[in-house]
């Protein structure tokens, strides 16, 4: 199984676990590339260019979104991310990723039909592998 995704996202400002996960990617090779953002409103930065031009292939097939985030939070990147998503077809994969374990996060995160689903950090190996060989199919 080499390179299954074609492009990973993470929006994070902590850096230990994006070194983290960078690292699992890269060492594992379940990403060609790899795009990392420090808030939302950086990701809607370099998103918003790329809908414009309708050009779907520099879209990440995959996002890990961490919620508590300075200048834009992982649920403000979310209401802004729905109204521009419609725009394309590209199917995202899209993961909340938070430390918190308050259920009504939990809640909030799954009511939002884009969230495929919600990790608690620190995220296991096992569960990452998991998650780049489902995106695959």
């Amino acid at each position: 199984m080499e390179h299954p995704i074609e492009l990973a996202c993470i929006i994070d400002d902590d850096k230990i676990y994006v070194n983290l996960v960078k690292k699992i990617i890269e060492i594992k090779k379940l990403s060609r590339n790899l795009i990392i953002f420090k808030n939302g409103k950086e990701a809607l930065d370099y998103f918003r260019p790329i809908l414009e031009n309708l050009s779907e292939d520099h879209l990440p097939d995959i996002i890990f979104l961490d919620l508590n985030m300075p200048v834009m939070d992982g649920w403000e990147f979310l209401s802004e991310f729905i109204k521009i998503k419609n725009n394309f077809n590209k199917k995202i994969t899209l993961y909340v990723v938070s430390s918190s374990i308050d259920p009504r996060d939990l809640e909030r995160a799954k009511s939002f039909n884009m969230v495929t689903d919600y990790l608690i950090k620190p995220i296991e190996l096992k569960r990452f592998e998991k998650i780049f060989d489902r995106s695959v199919a």
